[in-house]
């Protein structure tokens, strides 16, 4: 595969997992820059490298992660929720695009709507994994979480 097409699906990808847990992208993101596997140096999104953002981004994420499975979450879909995951999804693939070279607007976009796909489509694939499988929402929520950590991480370790 070209390293442009790896560059594009990696950095939809990153928006999806940003989608299905929207601090767990920004959390494997700044993890990989604080690992110098993404190079931010010179860039307004630099601060992710640091120790501070790596401990506050990972926090935020391991909260997000208990707090989905709580019965008054709103919705994922919903105008607030659904606005920090596109920004969540945009930042992040701002970084990848940053970290290769190429035009940040490309990772903006890219990124934001990767994240826009991810949460309604996690949406839907959750409730119908839930309704056909007869298995409790907590149990496919702990398997989507597995699935955006790890592909999260498998991403970023690309870079």
């Amino acid at each position: 595969m070209s390293s442009d097409l790896v560059l594009v699906l990696s950095t939809f990808g990153i928006g999806i997992v940003a989608g299905l847990r929207s601090m767990t992208a920004p959390a494997v993101v700044s993890w990989a820059a604080r690992l110098h596997r993404l190079d931010l140096r010179d860039s307004g999104l630099g601060f992710l490298a640091s120790a501070v953002s790596v401990y506050i981004l990972s926090a935020l994420g391991i909260g997000e992660l208990v707090a989905d499975k709580l019965p008054f979450v709103p919705n994922r879909t919903s105008l607030l929720p659904m606005s920090f995951r596109i920004l969540s999804g945009a930042i992040c693939g701002a970084a990848l695009c940053i970290s290769a070279n190429r035009m940040v607007l490309e990772g903006v976009l890219l990124g934001g709507l990767g994240a826009a796909n991810g949460a309604f489509g996690g949406f839907h694939v959750r409730r119908l994994l839930v309704r056909h499988l007869k298995i409790t929402d907590k149990v496919i929520a702990l398997a989507e979480d597995a699935l955006a950590i790890g592909v999260g991480v498998f991403i970023v370790s690309r870079f």
